[in-house]
Order: structure tokens, then C-alpha cells, then sequence
């Protein structure tokens, strides 16, 4: 594998969007330049990726729970997470071309929806193999709903702050696991282990109050709606796998390599999600409130990181920002996974760079993913090639759940760093696009 970073980016002068109000300065700039419309936006999507969020991570925090109540092994929890992912690729294509042909806003109340109800609906679950189908389910709406509200967001940002404004967006996603941890905390230390973890399940109905919001206060960007409207291949699934010709450059390049890259990110990232809680609990020997005090450092990395990614991905460029965490989210999981029994102080303070760095990397992907495509298929290509990384990355967490057993957790964890290779490699297929504007 090359240890080369990535060229440096080429950008371009970005000049306002018609309607868009210049870009001022200081900290918030980025946020003002939306515009009202562009904020509410924003406020839609952030909203509903940290709901996204928290009702991914009922599951995580709930398995304890839920292994010790259906009896199962490590490889069966392990399941839930595989088809979760694997059928959020199909609901984040499908997603994405809706976003392309029906618009970014009614997809995104769409997949918001579908996740709500099919969280709630796991509280109910009779047995292993309801429950299996419902977080199935779950998935699809889970799949969609990032790439639709980035698109949404990503359109109405400029070139100039587009990277900021997208890792704020993903900063969201580190807000929901936060109120999830608190729910988790509260929850399973008033309740029995047998009813908390259907409780966490119902209270995923919360996003459905967020699908009323949007559809009052939100709209699409509309000069990349004009431009959408006027293709004669919106949502198409060949223009994203149309080779390059001698007089069309084509797609195809593009979305392997975009696949590999997102491949990479996400099999890291939910080996880390999903198998920590249970780390703490199991190796570690930690109570519900002390996980829920570990998780903090980790969580609040986390947030920092998403912040801190989307401001160097505008100051480096999209791939080297990548190229950068993937480096360090690697050493990162090797340090945390080999930490001598005992140091559990240690443990806590590492939890920091590890979740800064392994979030710190998804900055950058909002951004830079809108910026491959053009408009009539920008839904389709990010939807598709985020969400196909995302399933065939599932076979991560699953492997450690199979391999936990003998290796034990903690070892097993080390597997996700193969991810971040990947991810490194992916990098020298794709274009920089730092400074290009969404038509």
C-alpha cells in the first residue's frame, strides 16, 4: 500500500450562486452563507441524520441485552449489524434515485420515516427472527437518509465553505450516539435488562416529529433543481456505470473507486460502532454507567472530529483529509485494541483520538462524493456508491463477531484497521474536487 499522500488539490474560484448571499467570516460564516432557505435546510438534515443516528445505536448499546435474552452467540449479534448495512445499500440507492426524480426533500421524508417506524417496530420483536427482520427493514430508510440530506445541504452551500458546512452535517451523527448513550445510561439502569432494551427500540418513534417539519419549512435548492429537471437521465443507474468514450468521459472510474473508498471508511468505522459497547462491557468489566462514561470521551472525539474534518477538507482537500485519518484512525484501533489489561484509565483517554480520528475522516465525504456527480444523477451516484461501500463494509463486523470468540473482542477489533488501508487506496482512482460548484 502507498504511504504517498494524495497530489495537492487543484481548486477553482468559486463565485456565489445566484440568490446566495456572499460568504462572510468568523467561525459561523459558512452558516450564514446558506441563506434562510439554505438554513433550514441545514437544520432538516442535521436533524434528521442525528435521528439517523440515535436509532442506529439502540442496537449496539442493547446487545448485551438482547444476546443474553434470545441466548445468542457472537456471530448471530454480529448478524444484526451485517443486514442492517447490507440492505441500507439498497434503501440508499433507492433513495438516491428518488432524490434524482421526486426531489431531496420528499426522499428525505421519505427514508426518515421508514427508519422511525421500523425502530420502533424492533421493541416489539417476539423472537431472534422478527427482530432480524425488522432492523432489515430498519436499514432502509438508515441508508437513504444521509446521502439525500447531504445532496440537500450540498446544493445550497458554496465551494468555498461546502466542506464545513458537510462535516457540521456529519457532526450530527455523533449527537445522536450522545443522546442515545444518556437514553441508554437512564434507561437500563431504571429498567430490567428485559424491558430496557425494547424501551431504547421505542423511542426511535422520535423522528416522525421531524418529517412534519420539513415538510412545512424545507425545499430543494432550486437552481439545481432547473438543472435536474432538464436531464433526460435523472436517476439513472447506467450514467453512473457508463465507461469513459473518446469524446464523454464517463462515470464508471468514478463510482468503483467511490465504492472502495466508502468500503473502506465504513467497514473501520462500524467494526469500532459496533463492537466497542460490548468491549467495555465484557472485557473491560465495566458497569452501564461506566460504559456510558467511556463512551463520552469517545463520543465527544467524535464530535470534535467531525467539525475539525470539515474544516481541513476545505483547507487540504478532499482526498488528502481522507488520506490523513485513514492513517490515524488505523494506528488508533491497533493502540486501543492492545491496551494491557487493567490500564482502563489509558483506555479512557485513548477513546478521544480514536473517536476524533475515525470521524474525522467522514467529513469529508458529503462533499466530496456530491461533487463526482452532476445533478441529475448526484442522488443516484452518491446513494449508490456510499451505501454499496457501506454493505460490502458490513462483512467487518460480522467477521470480528465470528473471530471474538476465539481471538476475544479486543483482538478482533484490529481487523477494522484493514479497512482504513483500503480506503487509502481508493484514494489514487479518484479526482480532487475541492472548489467545485454543484450544478
Amino acid at each position: 500500500m502507498s504511504t504517498t499522500p494524495p497530489s495537492p488539490a487543484t481548486t477553482t474560484t468559486a463565485l456565489p450562486k445566484s440568490g446566495e448571499q456572499a460568504p462572510d467570516g468568523g467561525a459561523f460564516g459558512w452558516l450564514r452563507a446558506l441563506g434562510p432557505q439554505g438554513r433550514r435546510a441545514f437544520g432538516g438534515a442535521f436533524g434528521g441524520y442525528a435521528l439517523d443516528s440515535y436509532d442506529y445505536f439502540t442496537l449496539p448499546l442493547s446487545m448485551v441485552a438482547l444476546a443474553a435474552y434470545f441466548g445468542l452467540d457472537s456471530g448471530q449479534t454480529g448478524l444484526f449489524t451485517t443486514v442492517t448495512l447490507v440492505v441500507s445499500a439498497i434503501g440508499g440507492a433507492a433513495a438516491g434515485v428518488l432524490a434524482d426524480r421526486i426531489g431531496r426533500v420528499k426522499a428525505l421524508m421519505i427514508t426518515v420515516a421508514t427508519y422511525a417506524v421500523f425502530t420502533v417496530a424492533c421493541g416489539f420483536a417476539p423472537n431472534y427472527e422478527t427482530l432480524l427482520v425488522f432492523r432489515a427493514l430498519q436499514g432502509l430508510g438508515f441508508g437513504g437518509e444521509w446521502a439525500v440530506g447531504a445532496i440537500l445541504v450540498a446544493e445550497y452551500a458554496s465551494a468555498k465553505h461546502r466542506g464545513r458546512t458537510l462535516g457540521a452535517i456529519q457532526s450530527s451523527w455523533a449527537v445522536g450516539w450522545a443522546l442515545a448513550a444518556i437514553v441508554y445510561t437512564v434507561v437500563f439502569s431504571l429498567a430490567d435488562e428485559d424491558l430496557a432494551w425494547r424501551i431504547m427500540f421505542w423511542t426511535g418513534a422520535l423522528p416522525a416529529l421531524l418529517v412534519v417539519w420539513v415538510r412545512r419549512q424545507v425545499k430543494d435548492a432550486p437552481e439545481a433543481a432547473a438543472a435536474r429537471e432538464k436531464s433526460t437521465e435523472k436517476g439513472s443507474f447506467a450514467a453512473i456505470f457508463r465507461p469513459a468514450t473518446a469524446t464523454a468521459p464517463g462515470l464508471l472510474r468514478t463510482t468503483v473507486f467511490a465504492v472502495l473508498l466508502s468500503t473502506g471508511v465504513q467497514g473501520g468505522y462500524y467494526t469500532l460502532a459496533t463492537w466497542v459497547p460490548t468491549y467495555l462491557k465484557t472485557e473491560r468489566d465495566l458497569s452501564v454507567v461506566g460504559t456510558g462514561g467511556y463512551l463520552t470521551f469517545l463520543i465527544s472525539g467524535a464530535f470534535i472530529g467531525y467539525l475539525t474534518g470539515g474544516y481541513l477538507t476545505d483547507r487540504l482537500g478532499r482526498r488528502r483529509n481522507i488520506w490523513l485519518f485513514a492513517m490515524l484512525s488505523a494506528i488508533c484501533i491497533l493502540a486501543y485494541a492492545n491496551i494491557p489489561s487493567g490500564a482502563n484509565t489509558l483506555l479512557l483517554v485513548l477513546g478521544f483520538p480514536l473517536g476524533f480520528c475515525m470521524s474525522a475522516i467522514f467529513s469529508g465525504f458529503g462533499s466530496f462524493l456530491s461533487e463526482l456527480y452532476p445533478s441529475a444523477v448526484r442522488g443516484t451516484g452518491q446513494g449508490f456508491t456510499y451505501n454499496t461501500g457501506r454493505a460490502v463494509g458490513a462483512v467487518f463486523p460480522t467477521t470480528v463477531g465470528f473471530l471474538a470468540d476465539s481471538w476475544g473482542v479486543g483482538g478482533a477489533l484490529v481487523f477494522g484497521a484493514i479497512g482504513y488501508g483500503l480506503a487509502a487506496v481508493a484514494l489514487l482512482g479518484l479526482p480532487e474536487t475541492r472548489g467545485k460548484e454543484l450544478v
